[in-house]
């Protein structure tokens, strides 16, 4: 199992350094997300620079960058704490990502892409906070935020012995939002449809 362990983790995190929001973007002819806008290659940024499709399609994925290393691990028969390590590597990849300079988002479509295997209860919970916070607020950060917080709560509702796996994600997207969280405080943070102060 050890190996088997340790292969999940290298593919994990060489399907997370796919950057989609770079490869969408030269798809559809737009500016670099890493380089325009808020200069941040994740699904808001991509939006805000090419519209509804390319972030659409950034967002799907995005999301199976996390879904598929998960739910193959599973089916290996790995621990739920191995499934944990390796939701991370795969977020590390998006982070850190090996093909573009390891120069990436926040990793937040990712992530919640690493939990979907547990349950489509759980996915509906996810998508439902995240859609209504952003729906509420406006603001990305605040969405991606209030839904993690919210994930290992959720899990131990659900399916407990995730839940553990679920915080270690959680603790992850946290730490990388951090100066979200600083300009949120100081009110420098822009809503997704803003235009003229872009940051993410």
């Amino acid at each position: 199992m050890a190996v088997q362990f340790l292969l999940m983790l290298v593919f994990a995190y060489l399907a997370g350094s796919v950057s989609s929001a770079v490869l969408i973007s030269q798809l559809f002819r737009l500016p670099d997300p890493r380089r325009h806008g808020s200069k941040n290659p994740g699904t808001t940024n991509v939006y805000r620079l090419g519209g509804k499709i390319p972030a659409l399609l950034t967002l799907v994925v995005d999301v199976l960058k996390g879904t598929i290393p998960v739910w193959t691990a599973y089916f290996v028969g790995l621990t739920p704490v191995m499934l944990g390590w390796i939701a991370i590597a795969a977020c590390i990849g998006h982070i850190y990502p090996l093909y573009f300079g390891f120069k990436g988002g926040k990793a937040v479509a990712t992530a919640l892409g690493t939990m979907l295997p547990i349950g489509l209860d759980l996915s509906g919970l996810l998508i439902f906070t995240w859609l209504g916070t952003i729906f509420l607020t406006g603001y990305s950060s605040v969405s991606a935020l209030v839904t993690v917080l919210l994930a290992p709560f959720y899990t131990w509702l659900i399916k407990p012995q995730y839940t553990i796996p679920v915080a270690m994600i959680s603790i992850l997207i946290i730490a990388r939002h951090r100066s979200n969280i600083l300009r949120l405080f100081r009110g420098q943070e822009s809503r997704v449809w803003d235009k003229g102060k872009i940051n993410e």
